[in-house]
């Protein structure tokens, strides 16, 4: 898990969670609609798995510049997205 501290400690209501799947969604350059986002006592927690480290940092990135004041943990994954290296034998 990645945690992300922002200026303050400004608790999330389920309106910035709702803003935060909008954003990701709607935003072209991210157009993410697999990741989860749920408030905890101490901030906010994005789950889910993309495909690179350089996306999962995107998405971090953008969430901690439009809601500096809310703490931002990860427990987003990074998925395998090259073809299989081998044949899979079924029985």
């Amino acid at each position: 898990m990645t945690e992300r501290q922002n200026g303050g400690a400004e608790p999330a209501d389920e309106y910035v969670e709702a803003e935060i799947h909008r954003m990701l969604a709607e935003d072209p350059a991210v157009a993410e609609q697999g990741i989860t986002v749920v408030r905890r006592e101490r901030g906010l927690v994005l789950y889910g798995e993309v495909e690179s480290p350089h996306r999962r940092e995107e998405i971090l990135r953008r969430v901690a510049e439009r809601f500096p004041d809310v703490p931002i943990t990860s427990d987003i994954g990074v998925i395998r997205t090259q073809a299989p290296t081998q044949v899979e034998e079924l029985p």
